[in-house]
């Protein structure tokens, strides 16, 4: 084969490549996004079934927006609560948990507060109202910004005040901003991790059941929008699900830590996540308010 025809054939091959790659639309949440595992996944989901995902990044309130006015193809997002009311209006077809790690709360290191002796979340967060402790908010209908509202309510404590900062943005500016003002914020553990501007802020308080954080992949409703890909949301599905994904998302870490637990067949799963000791059991009893 003479030079100018390999440059045809390859060229050729290339093109036959690209186009037997289909697009899928995704929203997801910022949290998800700010981990760095997308930048896993994607590219092995490209390879392993010529898909390409795109990206909607938003917070898990503007993600289920999306799906429920057909913008996207499916949704992958944390709030259990959120979701159930999502899919009870008939904007998606099924919830299919994914995997999970935690909230923690990200504070000074110097802990004005001192919520690193607290025995609970709602005991964190009572202290940290009693000193009028700086602490900022996502304030964006998030799912952290949903799990944080719902943990006040829990400690019975009414968030407001110059202490605290409600600044309507997504995960990693939000932590810029925690860390600008030396201030409290609630975070997953992975965005945390994977955060670079840390600051003098650190882990303040970790461990408890309720900070547990699903996440939950649900395909749109082809019933409703019948523009969306189903058959690609379900290609996308059992990628998501299968042996390969549990490998990269189980073997992902920053300095050492896993990021994520796959648990998407489990019924029962008990497993150790930093300091936190996770029984889903427990968890799905003791955080039907929070999702």
């Amino acid at each position: 084969m003479t030079p100018k025809a390999f440059l045809i054939a390859t060229s050729l091959a290339l093109t036959a490549t690209f186009a037997a790659a289909e697009n899928i639309k995704l929203s997801v949440t910022t949290s998800f996004a700010n981990s760095g595992l997308a930048e896993v996944l994607l590219p092995e989901i490209a390879k392993d079934i010529d898909l390409n995902v795109q990206l909607l990044i938003v917070g898990t309130g503007q993600a289920l927006e999306l799906g429920a006015n057909g913008d996207v193809d499916a949704v992958l997002v944390h709030s259990r609560k959120a979701e159930e009311k999502w899919l009870a209006e008939g904007n998606g077809t099924h919830r299919r948990e994914i995997m999970y790690n935690d909230f923690v709360i990200i504070g000074p290191s110097v802990d004005p507060a001192g919520i690193k002796t607290s025995a609970t979340a709602a005991d964190a967060l009572k202290a940290i109202e009693a000193t009028k402790s700086k602490f900022v908010s996502r304030g964006d209908d998030s799912g952290t910004h949903k799990m944080e509202l719902a943990l006040w309510q829990n400690a019975g404590v009414t968030a407001e005040g110059d202490w605290y900062a409600s600044v309507g943005q997504g995960m990693g500016a939000a932590l810029n901003t925690a860390a600008g003002m030396n201030a409290y914020i609630l975070a997953d553990r992975a965005s945390w991790l994977n955060f670079a501007n840390k600051a003098d802020l650190a882990i303040a308080f970790e461990g408890d059941p309720v900070l547990f954080n699903q996440y939950a992949y649900m395909p749109v409703n082809p019933e409703k929008h019948a523009h969306v890909k189903a058959d690609a949301a379900a290609k996308l599905e059992a990628w998501l699900t299968s042996p390969r994904a549990k490998e990269l998302i189980e073997s992902y870490q920053i300095g050492g830590q896993q990021l994520f637990v796959f648990n998407h067949s489990y019924l029962f799963l008990t497993k150790y996540f930093g300091s936190l000791f996770l029984t889903t059991t427990l968890f799905f009893s003791t955080t039907t308010l929070f999702f």
